[in-house]
């Protein structure tokens, strides 16, 4: 007589692989704040440039903002294919803000892509304008999301989520200026260098003022961040941000460059790190509870193990082609 093995005897090959995929999650979230971050900030910075800056601009992150979306289906993969549940609990809870996100990147590709498909100053600043908005409102909706996942917020508007919007929109802008840095030169290379700077105090402003307003407010039912964890996120992103600032006076572009992808990276550790051991704050769910069934996570990590590599590779390579400078010919 053969005997059924229940699912619940099946071990995971590894015993952390819940936490491993959960870190896993963030680390994709981060990519993809980090890499279309910049392509915001260029969004935003994009409304304080002339023609020929304008131009520039979209020679120097024309070549890789779509593939940098790949991020956003990415982590939407890795979630589902890890936390069914989460995925399924953030989609029916907020997918009014899911959809204003993607209404945002809409708006952004329109105006990149069809900006040159008429020659008329009318039509360009419809498409400015519309690119301008979209890389404006797609962190910030970004921000309201992650703000109601982290702490299980049920309303969709809410002051915390507002904050963090905001807190994106203000790291994006710091992005977009670093990376224009790195990609330009002359007057175009100086500007940003100089809202870089402006930019990095203004995080650190917007950021002490969203942990100062979570403090007082305690939103939703997960519990806020404690004062240790408080401190080091603190101190991580004044001191990346005192670094970048140094950086840039000194012209080490490629310095501030990582200075400021400390910022995210604090931002980001930050928020996995408060939420442990939940995945999924409002439904009160835990790591433990929303994984999907060890044969179903060790599939999904020999697949990840194949083809994240690959992703990797290729964003390598893509950089690696474009690393020059852009110019308004290039556009």
């Amino acid at each position: 007589m053969t005997e059924l093995v229940s699912m619940s005897s099946v071990q995971y090959p590894v015993e952390s692989l819940p936490e491993l995929w959960f870190a896993f999650v963030f680390a994709v979230l981060g990519a993809y704040l980090l890499l279309d971050g910049f392509d915001f900030g260029v969004g935003m910075l994009y409304a304080r440039a002339d023609g020929d800056e304008r131009e520039t601009m979209h020679a120097a992150f024309g070549p890789v903002w779509k593939a940098n979306e790949v991020w956003l289906v990415l982590f939407g993969t890795v979630l589902f294919a890890a936390f069914p549940a989460v995925y399924a609990n953030l989609l029916s809870r907020h997918y009014l803000l899911i959809f204003a996100i993607l209404a945002a990147l809409v708006l952004r590709g329109i105006g990149s892509k069809l900006r040159e498909e008429r020659d008329s100053d009318r039509w360009h600043r419809v498409c400015d304008r519309s690119f301008v908005a979209g890389s404006t409102l797609a962190p910030f909706f970004l921000g309201m999301l992650v703000a109601n996942w982290r702490f299980g917020l049920e309303s969709t508007v809410n002051g915390t989520a507002i904050a963090v919007g905001l807190l994106l929109v203000t790291l994006s802008i710091v992005l977009g200026a670093s990376f224009l840095t790195i990609k330009t030169r002359g007057d175009l290379r100086r500007t940003m260098r100089r809202y870089g700077r402006l930019g990095s105090v203004g995080y650190v402003a917007v950021s002490l003022a969203t942990i100062g307003y979570i403090a007082l407010a305690e939103p939703g039912g997960s519990p806020v961040p404690s004062t240790a964890e408080t401190a080091v996120a603190i101190g991580g992103t004044i001191a990346f941000a005192a670094l970048g600032i140094v950086a840039n006076r000194r012209r080490q572009d490629y310095g501030w460059a990582l200075s400021v992808a400390g910022l995210a990276l604090v931002f980001v550790v930050f928020l996995a790190w408060t939420m442990l051991p939940a995945v999924d704050p409002a439904a009160a769910l835990s790591i433990r509870e929303a994984v999907v069934s060890p044969v179903a996570l060790t599939v999904n990590s020999v697949v990840a193990v194949t083809f994240v590599p690959l992703i990797v590779g290729y964003f390598v390579l893509l950089y690696s082609v474009f690393s020059g400078p852009a110019t308004a010919g290039d556009y």
